[in-house]
């Protein structure tokens, strides 16, 4: 894919190589070097046995595989840097190949205006919506359909009317119009780790029947 980059898009790729040569956590991919020289910057992680979490879900019998809960607690554990999202957003509709991933990309940014990490947050939106039905986002739309309907037009995807109420909530908030409106990620991770939270078991003791 060709790589077109200003100055600031390459200072911001190096600042988010330094952020991952810091990070060390069992949730988080493991980095393992970086190309940092143009045209071919790329970042290397180690190797993911199962593959991506799209290839996971959309695979057949996914949802036999990973229950609501289990689903609930894959989005607790995405903590992908955000970050580099929007290197790639913002390249977007300058791109003379038009790569990118507009599907999960916030309306701001798909109208190339300036962004933050309030897009990260409408981003985590669609991937929970993902996580939550299976679904592919958009897939009856065509890259230059999904800029259109979600960056002018002020479309969002259909959240079915049968999922978990606190859920449909949650995306929602995600996909506030105004991105100052939408939650923070430590909102966001609250709210998950409650709905995660292993059932409580009743707190009084059963009677033990009587002998004779």
């Amino acid at each position: 894919m060709e790589q077109d980059f200003d100055a600031e898009r390459f200072k911001e790729f190096l600042r988010e190589v330094a952020i991952m040569k810091r990070l060390r956590h069992p949730n988080i991919v493991l980095f393992m070097g970086a190309v940092t020289q143009p045209p071919n910057l790329s970042i290397v992680t180690e190797y993911l046995s199962r593959g991506s979490l799209y290839r996971l879900l959309h695979k057949s019998g996914a949802r036999e595989l990973l229950d609501e809960r289990r689903r609930l607690s894959m989005a607790y554990d995405v903590v992908c840097d955000f970050g580099l999202s929007r290197l790639k957003a913002n390249t977007f509709l300058s791109s003379k190949s038009a790569a990118g991933t507009p599907e999960w990309m916030a309306p701001e940014v798909l109208r190339d205006e300036p962004s933050n990490e309030k897009s990260d947050i409408y981003s985590f939106g669609v991937i929970l919506w993902e996580l939550a039905t299976l679904q592919q986002p958009w897939s009856n739309l065509n890259p230059a359909q999904v800029v259109a309907a979600v960056g002018f037009k002020g479309k969002r995807l259909e959240i079915p009317r049968d999922l978990n109420h606190q859920v449909a909530n949650m995306i929602e908030a995600c996909w506030a119009n105004e991105p100052w409106k939408r939650p923070s990620f430590t909102t966001i991770m609250e709210s998950l780790r409650l709905l995660i939270k292993p059932p409580t078991p009743p707190t009084g003791h059963a009677e033990m029947p009587l002998l004779n």
